[in-house]
């Protein structure tokens, strides 16, 4: 098996509607940027990044740029050899480390075309299937409440809800879809929006109705959220606190929170993946493996992830749900809330790009 070609090629995709986050201005569309490795055997092996400065902190000019000069080597590069293969590509990719992961997700998918297996299985095979949540984004209670209806409606039963932006609304919020839906699993996800207090507030508001409270105050303000850790009767998680290895080591060694989030188009793919999930196995931490708004690929690949290991206790894979024009077409299966891997060798999702 040898690689003859390798094509990157972005596609700017719309959201069926605009998302806002705590503190960020409102998104309408993301940059994903897709990797097709092409084999000497007529096969062809997918990844894929996403690319957006208030997402991943890459701008897409770059990170397109970055993966055009790597896509040069990598037809020097073992096929299967993953770790020397993306050992050679860190110098290159060292402005735009979400690059990293679409060459991660291809030479994975690539093993596990050359093997014949699911990605799931070749990276553990804990499970083949897993409950996600489905998000609801920031809004009235009302919206939110209508939302939360239609989510239900088809089927899921797991929601995490958006907030960061007023603490008391946020409580009401989460109150009025609790009273709506009480056999519903809830999380509430302020995306770093809230001070200590006003975390330890709200956690403590909504004991009972939430099955967790993630990432409550900003990312580099880790002895705030060990503080809101402290003294919630509600599980914390670390999200965009993670950001690779490094910080999940410090996160665990300081016992921060009760959890952490890996999303791998933020922290590179796959390899750097496996690395914090196995700190926090080390550490006794819960590992939830989320994602961002992003292609069918990328979630397949999570799924993947999620599916390995035994540590992996909470899965946030609805990403692609919001997108218009996602080229992908996954093996994977949703249905009533659960994701259910294909048995197709690789990641189980192909791309049409024409």
């Amino acid at each position: 098996m040898q690689i003859s070609h390798a094509e990157v090629t972005p596609v700017t995709m719309r959201l069926q509607k605009p998302i806002q986050l705590a503190n960020l201005p409102p998104i309408d569309q993301v940059t994903a940027i897709f990797l097709r490795l092409e084999l000497t055997s007529g096969q062809s092996a997918w990844g894929c990044t996403v690319a957006h400065q208030d997402l991943t902190g890459d701008e897409p000019d770059k990170v397109l740029s970055v993966c055009l000069d790597a896509a040069e080597i990598v037809p020097d590069l073992h096929p299967t050899n993953i770790e020397y293969s993306l050992d050679q590509l860190i110098p290159l990719v060292a402005d735009a480390p979400s690059a990293m992961c679409a060459f991660d997700l291809a030479f994975h998918d690539l093993l596990g075309l050359a093997s014949g297996m699911p990605l799931y299985r070749l990276l553990g095979g804990y499970r083949n299937s897993i409950q996600t949540s489905a998000t609801i984004p920031s809004g009235s209670v009302e919206e939110s409440v209508s939302l939360a209806a239609a989510r239900a409606k088809s089927g899921f039963r797991m929601l995490k809800i958006k907030g960061g932006r007023d603490p008391d609304e946020d409580v009401h919020r989460v109150r009025g879809i609790h009273r709506a839906f009480p056999n519903h699993i809830l999380r509430l996800d302020p995306d770093g929006g809230y001070s200590v207090q006003a975390a330890i507030d709200v956690a403590r508001a909504l004991e009972g109705k939430i099955e967790m409270l993630e990432q409550p105050t900003p990312a580099d303000d880790l002895a705030g959220l060990c503080q809101v850790k402290e003294q919630s009767p509600v599980p914390i998680l670390a999200d965009q606190s993670v950001r690779g290895p490094e910080s999940a080591l410090e996160i665990a060694a300081q016992h921060v929170s009760d959890g952490m989030s890996v999303k791998l188009a933020s922290c590179g793919g796959l390899r750097c993946a496996g690395q914090i999930d196995a700190i926090a196995r080390a550490a006794k931490l819960a590992t939830m493996v989320s994602c961002l708004v992003e292609p069918a690929l990328l979630i397949a690949a999570g799924l993947s992830f999620a599916l390995s290991s035994p540590n992996v206790h909470y899965a946030d894979l609805d990403g692609y749900l919001e997108l218009r024009d996602d080229p992908c077409l996954p093996d994977f299966q949703l249905q009533d809330g659960w994701l259910t891997a294909s048995e197709v060798p690789g990641l189980g999702c192909s791309v049409n790009l024409s």
